[in-house]
């Protein structure tokens, strides 16, 4: 069992071409009080942020691995950088059938996280 679980009714991928990060991103709802994780990165390459539900439940380098099963995707993350993150190690996140853009978001995350992520 997770330490943390958010429940996805949308997936995103966008690419900000004034910061020139890529963020990938998964949400219980559209308002700002709902769970969600984001993952970020420079376009180009390079160190992946990640974050629970606020900035500062987050941290660079802290995606250890991402598994995917039917249910969804499970992240662990570095026991280093656990204190970020209020000492979680694993969040899963539950994508059904009915949560809308999960495939391109699983895609570009799959593609920014490379070997990391294993299906």
């Amino acid at each position: 069992m997770a330490d943390i679980t958010v429940k996805a009714a949308y997936g995103s991928v966008v690419e900000d071409d004034e910061d020139g990060l890529l963020y990938i991103g998964f949400a219980e709802g559209e308002d700002e009080d709902e769970a969600y994780v984001l993952f970020r990165q420079p376009v180009g390459g390079g160190p992946v942020w990640f974050e629970i539900g606020d900035e500062s439940f987050g941290a660079e380098d802290a995606v250890q691995s991402v598994v995917q099963d039917p249910k969804g995707i499970t992240v662990t993350l570095d026991p280093d950088k656990a204190a970020a993150f209020g000492f979680a190690r694993t969040v899963a996140v539950r994508i059904g059938p009915g949560c809308e853009d999960a495939e391109p978001a699983l895609l570009a995350l799959r593609d920014m996280l490379g070997d990391r992520f294993k299906p």
